[in-house]
């Protein structure tokens, strides 16, 4: 364990002090929220994205150790677990290192060289590999012909000493190793189109392809990775067969008895054993790396996406677009709760159109709806294009906003959308749904599976396990970064709460609805199966509006409440100031004091004593609402209106590895390439997250390919 410590100390850049705290945290079962909030003092303020990768990195160190264990374990059974041995696969620094070391004594099919052992070939394949003075091999492979062993000529006798020397440096660990950096430094990934003729596709890209393994991108990876799925491709990694040939030979040949015969060995391990095994483990190397690099993407997609601030306290509809059938509409009150819903048909034909405009205008005003939010799918276009004229015929007062639908359907069909509508038909719930995505994002997107909410790319290519545990772990940071009302959270909200499960987030819940609201924070001890270690994780995150102390409606955990009111204290205030809000220069008068010298006064650490700071000047605070707010619209434009050079606001939807997508208010986004950013950057990332409000320029539009070329640097 201290070895593993000082390896993560050393590749994270943290003291052995800091990872030891959050590996025992850990395995105590705290959680990364937890421990990232609430234990900074234990840790040196990591945040939760480099706890995340230090709990990733500890998983993949102990299956390490683990799997040495085992493999000295089956050496050590066959007696050939020597102390050499078992010190190289002790320092061994990766999986494929342990495994290269475990090759030669892995149970094996039968091979050319176990049929040439097997005819007693073994002593002859010895003496051309020995080191000493020159053999002529053809002499002494005349000892080893036996017709009834199967060994009928001398070339027979060659040829079985050939493979066993073949399969011996194949087997061989260091070669292995050299020729797997020789294969990250030089080698190329190729892709060729797989037909003749090729159709026009979207792999057309890759049809005469060739990019160095060590600049290839993991976008392109992932590209011919499907395309070769789909038999389009045919894909390799080639590097210059001499070169490889050179780099065998110089680790084998020199002073062996015979050099023309291990030589010519050698050539054979390589081109019939190593080189199809290297191709293959290079093609997984780059697939996985490509795989983290997406799955990634997906995780710094997805946060900024949960973490949009929300459109508070206003009436709104929900419009999910459709033709056949229709378009679902749900009216929703400021909390969320279902005020009305109806389906209209704007895309039948002048007369329903306008019987849609009447009927949506009489339940703008019965409910006085301020707000539209219309899915961006199917019948998208034409729907907004009607919302326009419905709210210039209402007189202008409401506003629209485009609502990505991505996993609306998926939620509306599911269990949890029957047990919380059962009234309704699966179309009306997703209207529901998207009315709620623009009043709180965070708390209607928890509902949907996050590999269904389409932020990245090549989703259903990844490991589906490694990416819903990535995209598990941005949903719960978000929603304990933001906190949850423990009086109206959905359960599938509080189960992604610190220290909750689906099943105490469930009892939650049903606590409330048959008590009343909760008014303490302490009251949660009383949910069934809610123990004390589960309240340690969740209660700094979950808020209570309604108990007499503030403190319940802020960050600050409870097992600093004393330390709080310390810290008022020592700079001249009380729980009643930060009622009112007569706090104003708290900040001030604790940086004046120093946080060091008040945590030896309230017993908490400086860090601890900043966000209780933070906390307590806005409790209640809801950190989105810190964010640029959503752009709102009143009126709609087309891809036909636009011209090169216009000048035109958006929101960044989606960003990918050669660039971002950007909503400009034309149904379509319209994408900046990496080259258009305002600065040089290795990843658009570095500049941009979704739901940025940016100011773009329009450099081309080619309707036909739907496409729109944007940029960020000014004309």
């Amino acid at each position: 364990m201290d070895l593993m410590i000082q390896t993560l100390a050393r590749e994270l850049g943290r003291t052995e002090e800091h990872v030891g705290n959050v590996v025992k945290l850990i395995d105590e079962g705290a959680t990364i929220p937890f421990i990232a909030r609430y234990r900074k003092e234990l840790h040196g303020s990591m945040d939760d994205q480099l706890l995340r990768t230090l709990a990733d990195r500890l998983q993949y160190l102990r299956n390490l150790d683990a799997r040495k264990t085992e493999v000295k374990g089956s050496i050590e059974n066959q007696g050939k677990l020597t102390e050499e041995l078992a010190a190289a696969i002790d320092s061994a620094a990766t999986l494929a290192e342990v495994e290269d070391l475990y090759r030669p004594y892995k149970q094996k099919r039968r091979t050319r060289a176990t049929v040439a052992k097997e005819k007693g070939l073994e002593p002859l394949a010895d003496l051309a590999f020995a080191f000493g003075p020159p053999v002529n091999m053809e002499e002494a492979a005349r000892d080893y012909i036996d017709p009834e062993k199967g060994v009928e000529t001398v070339e027979d006798a060659l040829q079985g000493a050939s493979d066993i020397i073949a399969e011996r440096i194949s087997d061989d660990a260091d070669i292995r190793k050299e020729l797997r950096e020789l294969y990250l430094r030089r080698a190329m990934l190729v892709s060729r189109a797989a037909d003749k003729e090729p159709e026009d596709t979207v792999y057309r890209l890759y049809y005469d392809f060739k990019q160095p393994v060590s600049r290839v991108q993991g976008y392109q990876v992932l590209a011919v990775n499907r395309g070769e799925r789909e038999d389009v491709l045919k894909v390799s990694v080639e590097l210059d067969p001499e070169t490889a040939h050179i780099a065998v030979r110089r680790a084998v040949v020199p002073n062996r008895a015979a050099m023309d015969f291990v030589r010519s060995a050698a050539d054979d391990a390589y081109d019939r054993l190593i080189q199809p095994s290297m191709e293959r483990e290079i093609r997984n190397t780059l697939t996985d790396q490509a795989n983290e690099g997406a799955i990634h993407m997906f995780a710094l997609n997805l946060k900024p996406l949960l973490m949009q601030p929300p459109v508070k306290g206003k009436v709104t509809m929900g419009l999910d677009p459709g033709y056949r059938m229709g378009c679902k509409v749900a009216v929703v009150d400021p909390t969320g709760k279902v005020l009305d819903t109806t389906v209209v048909y704007p895309t039948h034909g002048p007369r329903q159109k306008e019987e849609c405009i009447v009927k949506l205008s009489a339940l703008i005003k019965k409910h006085g709806v301020e707000h539209i939010a219309i899915g961006n799918g199917t019948a998208s276009r034409e729907t907004e294009q009607m919302t326009v004229e419905l709210i210039r015929r209402v007189g202008g007062s409401v506003s629209y906003m485009i609502v990505s639908e991505a996993g609306a359907s998926v939620y509306s069909a599911s269990k949890l959308a029957a047990e919380e509508f059962p009234q309704f038909d699966v179309n009306l719930r997703s209207a529901v749904s998207i009315a709620r995505r623009l009043q709180d994002p965070l708390a209607e997107l928890v509902k949907i599976d996050p590999k269904a909410i389409g932020v990245g790319q090549y989703q259903h290519d990844m490991p589906q396990a490694r990416l819903g545990e990535t995209l598990d772990g941005v949903v719960e940071d978000c929603v304990n970064a933001v906190g949850v009302d423990a009086n109206t959270a959905s359960p599938s909200l509080l189960q992604r709460v610190s220290g909750l499960t689906a099943s105490t987030a469930k009892n939650l819940v049903k606590y409330r609805e048959e008590n009343g609201a909760f008014t303490t924070r302490k009251q949660l001890l009383k949910v069934p199966k809610l123990g004390p270690k589960a309240f340690e994780q969740c209660a700094g995150f979950i808020r209570v509006p309604e108990s007499k102390s503030v403190l319940d409606n802020t960050g600050v955990h409870p097992e600093s409440y004393g330390a709080a009111e310390q810290l008022l204290a020592a700079c001249g205030y009380t729980l009643e100031d930060v009622k009112t809000g007569n706090i104003g220069e708290l900040k001030e008068k604790a940086e004046a004091i120093g946080y060091e010298d008040l945590s030896q006064t309230c017993g908490a650490g400086a860090p601890t004593l900043a966000d209780i700071v933070k906390e307590l000047s806005k409790p209640g605070r809801d950190p989105r609402d810190e964010l640029p707010p959503p752009i709102l619209r009143t009126d709609v434009m087309e891809a036909k209106d636009l011209k090169p050079g216009m000048e035109l606001q958006g929101t960044v939807r989606n960003v990918i590895d050669f660039g971002v997508f950007v909503d400009i208010g034309v149904h379509q986004d319209g994408l900046v390439h990496i080259s258009k950013l305002p600065r040089r950057v290795k990843h658009p990332s570095e500049l941009l997250s979704v739901g940025d409000v940016i100011t773009v320029w329009v450099v081309e539009v080619d309707e036909k390919k739907k496409r729109i070329s944007l940029t960020m640097k000014k004309p």
